[in-house]
């Protein structure tokens, strides 16, 4: 498909900043994922091992994985071809896999492929395992470069002085690297929670009872096998459960990803802010053009577009974990349609780690602006000034202040040191007001 023509931005304009989604949410994907949940279930049985598979040697299990393992676009091709036929997804995959198990001499074991089973078992164990495997290989490593950069910035610019400000208002100075460690713990710790949600997969036959399995071979617990089976492929077995995986954990997961995400509208905000006011300079690369009418500009544009891609996200991770835990009595089929899009999310997500990381490495920092913005607002070392004052029991310190601070006088290092030398204290403790400057009434 040429990029030019495709409908959403993440396959066309952002295709190269998404393509290592590919892997996991594409048609091809699930088509993949779900001939490899069949398989490791034919393996499965065969392990049991049902009477009627004991003759399936351990030798043959490499060349059943290759079949997913070594699956290709042909092959996915190959699928949709006889889908066209079956016009059902998943069975066209377990007439394939019945195809490549005829080229392997297993003709004999092939009905136990999809035995006993439902679509659901197949793809509420497909489509939570692509989940897991694309945020552990492919969202942790974006964010933590995000993180690292940060942590970076953090160290570098842990001794640089800065004027807060709440409420938009000059506030008690604080320092550039502490504002930037705030969002690393921020986000450190909503990615550990996400870190603890598992990854659930319903599997247990058409209404989650093992029916057709426990009618077939009663002797065997097959609750017991369908929690080993889940748990191999490194998920946690829903059960009881109906038709269809609850999706509770899934919906936290998106929870989770929702709030990082929100941490990190919060940085590209912030930094937009900084750089709005001068703090920042930005890096210039050689042809670029800020503006189709001013020469001059350099707009922060990194941060704007992780800011709408992050909210793109944010309104579909808020969807999907408000709808998939909905389903009619056993099962609907609104689920189907939406788990298809969960890659979207997740590729607005990409494009916006990328967008953010890309406007970090661009930041110059404005020592010059700083300092300028410090010495303006000498005011903001009034709290400092009045707190000692407190210490010393000095009356009504607080409204000796308020005094000062709110003439329409502009308040200057001269009438800080001024009007320490009006206060009735000792020599020793003016001089511990007068040493107090914005540069200096930085905390810890």
């Amino acid at each position: 498909m040429n990029p030019l023509q495709a409908i959403s931005p993440i396959d066309g304009r952002y295709a190269s900043k998404t393509k290592d989604l590919i892997s996991y949410f594409s048609e091809e994907a699930l088509i993949k994922y779900r001939v490899k949940v069949e398989i490791e279930y034919f393996i499965a049985l065969c392990e049991l091992p049902l009477p009627q598979l004991q003759k399936v040697e351990a030798s043959y299990f490499p060349q059943l994985r290759k079949i997913y393992e070594e699956f290709t676009i042909e092959d996915a091709q190959a699928v949709k071809d006889i889908e066209s036929i079956t016009n059902h997804d998943v069975k066209a995959v377990e007439y394939f896999i019945k195809k490549e198990m005829d080229k392997l001499g297993l003709t004999e074991s092939k009905e136990f492929i999809h035995f006993g089973l439902t679509s659901q078992d197949i793809n509420n164990t497909s489509v939570p395992l692509s989940l897991k495997d694309a945020i552990e290989k492919v969202y942790h490593p974006f964010l933590n470069e995000v993180l690292d950069k940060l942590k970076e910035l953090a160290e570098d610019w842990k001794q640089i002085p800065l004027l807060a400000r709440t409420h938009g208002q000059p506030a008690s100075p604080t320092r550039l690297g502490k504002e930037i460690e705030v969002f690393v713990k921020r986000i450190e710790e909503q990615l550990d929670t996400l870190k603890t949600i598992p990854t659930a997969a319903k599997f247990g036959g058409a209404t989650g009872n093992y029916n057709a399995h426990k009618v077939a071979y009663p002797s065997i617990d097959w609750k017991n096998f369908g929690t080993q089976f889940v748990e191999r492929l490194g998920m946690k077995h829903s059960f009881p459960t109906t038709q269809i995986e609850h999706y509770d954990y899934m919906a936290a997961t998106f929870d989770a990803l929702k709030r990082i995400n929100t941490i990190l509208i919060d940085l590209d905000r912030d930094v937009w802010t900084y750089v709005s006011m001068d703090y920042f300079k930005q890096k210039i690369k050689k042809g670029e053009v800020g503006s189709s009418a001013m020469p001059h500009k350099v707009n922060p544009i990194d941060f704007e577009n992780s800011e709408g891609n992050l909210g793109v996200a944010n309104a579909l991770f808020e969807h999907l974990s408000a709808k998939l835990p909905v389903s009619r009595l056993q099962r609907d089929l609104t689920d189907s349609t939406v788990l298809r899009t969960i890659g979207m999310p997740l590729g607005h997500t990409i494009i916006a780690l990328q967008s953010t990381l890309k406007g970090l490495n661009k930041l110059l920092l404005n020592e010059e602006k700083l300092n300028e913005d410090l010495e303006k607002n000498w005011a903001v070392v009034a709290e400092a000034i009045q707190t000692i004052l407190r210490r010393e029991a000095y009356p009504n310190p607080y409204e000796a202040l308020k005094g000062l601070t709110r003439t329409n006088e502009k308040i200057t290092a001269k009438s800080i040191a001024d009007f320490i030398e009006t206060l009735e204290v000792s020599k020793e403790i003016k001089n511990e007001l007068k040493a107090i400057t914005p540069q200096n009434y930085t905390g810890i």
